[in-house]
């Protein structure tokens, strides 16, 4: 089974969507104790298109909102460096109040400590954009571009980004752009546009235009209202409660060809169970579990879901695409901050299962 990607000259392998961030992370020291901090340039999108570039050497753009001002030229350099195109929609900052690039705090805990993260968010640019900001016929249709990807994070900073985002995914498939979208159902998000109600009609309208979606049991349920089990009285790891809910997926949205996530169960803030699963067209593909000593949590999803699409680009079978992504998602735990430091030939020896011995 294959997903049917472009096989014409285009600019672009992948396209994401949404919000650039800067993460302030003090490391373990929690934020009421901390004198420093390291500063992390990210975004759920954004992570997708700086690791297929820079781990696995793909061609890929970001578009958002970029703001003229210290923090703007930092972010804007961090992109340059992980070798993304920009598509930007630049705003000028007025010097008190914005429009900002957002801020995320987020110590990492440690052991028994779990992270805690929270969010500055006020008066941010990339909650700013709309549908008509970017002329996506000339991006998907003169340049070109094989995969299209955004998320429910960004389609939930206000009202008019998931309108933005169902734009580019119209425009997207009708010049046969293969689609994603990870649900990352975040109720602190939605909370203040108008909560779980908001978020279930907003994903169902957009997961109309999906090809290919990421999310778990709880985004299935929470995000889509897709019945199934107790995802708290389930296992992390039981395969067959994701797999349970995928007839119901098959036949609310006939559209999305292949759903996957990852599967975790945290033991403490630094060693985590991992596994991930896959259906696609019908076929379902489990990867294996692995023990994780984990350094830095966030972002490991995003690592999943690139190097899974990574697979389906590169035209690898379906247990190699899942394993790729549960390989990349794994390794990215053990990095700090967001984005990638893995390279392709570490990423697949883990996905067949070599060791951590010394590389010589």
């Amino acid at each position: 089974m294959s997903l049917n990607i472009r096989k014409d000259d285009c600019e672009l392998d992948l396209l994401s969507l949404g919000s650039l961030v800067h993460r302030l992370d003090p490391g373990v020291v929690p934020f009421r104790k901390a004198r420093s901090v390291d500063i992390h340039v990210s975004g759920g999108e954004y992570n997708v298109a700086s690791g297929l570039s820079d781990c696995f050497g793909l061609k890929t753009g970001i578009a958002s909102a970029m703001v003229d001002y210290g923090i703007g030229e930092l972010v804007e350099t961090r992109v340059r460096e992980m070798g993304v195109k920009s598509f930007f929609k630049r705003f000028e900052h007025n010097g008190v109040n914005g429009p900002n690039i957002a801020t995320v705090y987020s110590d990492r805990g440690y052991g028994a400590r779990p992270p805690v993260v929270f969010y500055n968010r006020a008066n941010e640019a990339g909650a700013m954009l709309r549908a008509g900001d970017f002329d996506w016929n000339d991006i998907f249709g003169q340049r070109g571009v094989r995969w299209f990807h955004s998320g429910g994070i960004y389609a939930a900073l206000s009202k008019t980004t998931s309108g933005l985002i169902i734009e580019a995914m119209k425009a997207a498939r009708e010049h046969g752009t293969i689609t994603s979208f990870d649900l990352n159902y975040r109720p602190k998000l939605w909370a203040p546009i108008g909560g779980l109600e908001a978020a279930r009609k907003t994903f169902r309208e957009i997961v109309e235009h999906v090809d290919v979606l990421l999310g778990n049991e709880e985004d299935l349920q929470l995000g889509l209202g897709i019945t199934g089990q107790d995802v708290e009285k389930s296992s992390k790891l039981d395969s067959s409660a994701f797999f349970g809910m995928i007839e119901q997926v098959e036949a609310e949205f006939p559209n999305v060809q292949a759903v996957a996530t990852t599967l975790r169960e945290v033991e403490t803030s630094n060693r985590h169970q991992w596994g991930a699963v896959l259906w696609c067209q019908g076929e379902k593909v489990v990867s294996p579990v692995r023990e994780l000593d984990v350094i830095d949590r966030i972002g490991g999803g995003d690592g999943f879901a690139t190097g899974l699409i990574f697979g389906f680009l590169d035209g690898r079978s379906l247990d190699e695409t899942l394993r790729l992504g549960w390989a990349h998602g794994a390794l990215l735990t053990t990095f700090p901050g967001d984005t990638t430091m893995a390279r392709l030939p570490e990423v697949e020896a883990f996905a067949a299962g070599t060791s951590a011995r010394i590389q010589l």
